[in-house]
């Protein structure tokens, strides 16, 4: 249990994360104050210098409370053996190929209370930084833009604050982002989906505003952004995502739209949920495009209309859920996929515990859905790489009729 007085700092820390320094020269100068380096050390390089800076002023100044003893061994000059730090030597191509690096951070599951202080972007050469399930506060800081190695970034299940952390946008090795369970608020900057992610996680912030049009450029496999307002449209140029995407989670997004007929593009797909949304039209028929799927939940929505039954017969399916919409229509061949509860509070006639017939009434005897005044994006396939180029000069062009070489000498 935290003393009163860590809380209070717990607290206070994201005022003091806004205090980062404004360029590299700066926290490196400021570093080298922040912690005292006994000068009878001989470090094997300058880079593990500078990670002993980082992690013994994140210990001494920025963590208020290690219940689980993390960093209790994080004494002395030799990094490499501290818990959760993990050395190897620098990968080929880049300086310093072969030396030893600080390579990997990984405090998971630590209950660690404190903040990212910016003598962390002193962390160069990392490739991993794992720092989910702890109770790290305040902003992340700008100066992890010095991570130009880094391929995993986990900041899940934290109390970090603050905008989306656009710092990310410039690691242009990373390859996998988890920001899931904190606390970032605003827009997804549409960047995000133009970079090279395999892994999206997003979830459970205070994420707002409407999901960018160019969301179906990003190549990922997984994305995951339940539990946020973006409210606006399900994009169609998920469409683009055809050939990558395998699970993707939208759940309680407050989506406000037809399901474009786009999603059915995504053959390699297994998991699709956009439940707990205000989705409304039909579910189109092109769903049964989704070749792979095995678990489709579209339920909580406003959905209506017929079940398609090429929607039930598709292969890998296990599991649809539809429950909590205004279908009015169900094939028998449903019922091979769709759980005991998976179509309650429908309109389906011969069903059990669906909507009143006055609820019923009421829902058609308005208007239908017009897809077009929502204004949605309309699909735009991503276009063809260009050929490549030839890679040298263009061969010599003879002129015709082309004429046979000569015959070698001893042929004459």
């Amino acid at each position: 249990m935290m003393s009163r007085a860590a809380v209070l700092l717990c607290l206070l820390c994201c005022l003091a994360a806004a205090g980062e320094a404004a360029s590299v020269v700066g926290e490196g100068e400021a570093a080298e104050l922040a912690v005292s380096v006994d000068p009878s050390w001989r470090f094997p390089s300058q880079r593990l210098r500078d990670a002993y800076v980082a992690l013994q002023t994140w210990k001494q100044q920025a963590i208020f409370s290690d219940p689980r003893g993390f960093t209790a061994d994080w004494v002395g000059p030799g990094v490499c053996n501290y818990t959760g730090v993990f050395c190897a030597p620098l990968p080929r191509g880049v300086p310093g190929a072969g030396e030893l690096a600080v390579a990997g951070l990984d405090l998971n599951h630590g209950d660690i209370a404190g903040y990212l202080p910016p003598e962390l972007g002193l962390l160069a050469d990392l490739s991993l930084l794992h720092l989910n399930s702890n109770r790290f506060c305040g902003l992340v800081p700008a100066t992890l833009r010095r991570l130009q190695l880094l391929v995993e970034l986990d900041l899940s299940n934290n109390r970090l604050v603050g905008a989306f952390p656009a710092v990310v946008l410039e690691l242009p090795a990373l390859k996998f982002l988890d920001l899931r369970f904190n606390d970032f608020e605003g827009a997804i900057p549409p960047e995000l989906f133009d970079r090279p992610l395999d892994a999206i996680f997003l979830n459970h912030n205070r994420l707002r505003s409407p999901l960018p049009d160019n969301f179906g450029n990003s190549p990922a496999s997984v994305i995951v952004l339940a539990d946020n307002s973006f409210g606006g449209c399900l994009p169609a140029s998920l469409g683009n995502m055809s050939g990558t995407l395998n699970e993707i989670l939208l759940i309680n997004n407050g989506l406000d739209s037809c399901v474009p007929p786009e999603v059915g593009l995504l053959r390699e797909v297994t998991v699709f949920d956009v439940s707990f949304n205000s989705l409304v039209g039909p579910l189109p028929q092109q769903v049964a495009g989704m070749r792979k799927v095995e678990q489709l939940d579209v339920a909580h929505n406003r959905l209506s209309g017929a079940v398609p039954e090429a929607i039930c017969a598709l292969p890998r399916l296990k599991n649809l859920t539809i429950s909590y919409n205004f279908f009015t229509g169900e094939p028998p061949s449903c019922a091979r996929v769709v759980p005991s509860d998976g179509d309650r509070r429908n309109c389906l006639p011969n069903r059990p515990t669906q909507r009143t017939p006055q609820q019923c009434a009421a829902f058609y005897s308005q208007p239908p859905v017009d897809c077009a005044a929502f204004q949605c994006k309309p699909f735009v396939p991503v276009p063809p790489p260009p050929p490549p180029s030839y890679p040298g000069p263009l061969p010599p062009v003879y002129p015709m009729p082309y004429a046979s070489p000569p015959p070698p000498a001893q042929y004459r």
